[in-house]
């Protein structure tokens, strides 16, 4: 599995959180990411207080990984909300732990 991890900074608190809330609306709507964005898994993490977010969106094969992160660049953050991307990183999963 192919890991995309991307960065906010810049964020104010009430922004990030109706950011996030919009995310989460879009995604139980629409019943997973984004159209075109294969991924398997997806975790937000935040730190209002501290403006920061981290996106981690798993993919199953690098294929995967280039076609999401693709679709993924050519779009914006909800309502802006999130401050400014300032990272996109690509990883290789190594260990998945689920307890």
């Amino acid at each position: 599995m192919y890991a995309r991890v991307a960065q906010w900074k810049g964020a104010d608190a009430k922004s990030m959180e109706e950011a996030t809330a919009e995310i989460k609306t879009r995604a139980e709507d629409g019943g997973g990411p984004p159209p075109g964005v294969p991924a398997k898994e997806f975790l937000l993490l935040q730190d209002p207080e501290g403006g920061r977010a981290i996106a981690i969106m798993l993919f199953e094969s690098e294929d995967d990984y280039r076609q999401g992160d693709e679709v993924l660049n050519s779009m914006s953050p909800p309502s802006g909300g999130m401050g400014e991307r300032v990272s996109v990183d690509k990883y290789e999963l190594a260990v998945h732990v689920q307890v």
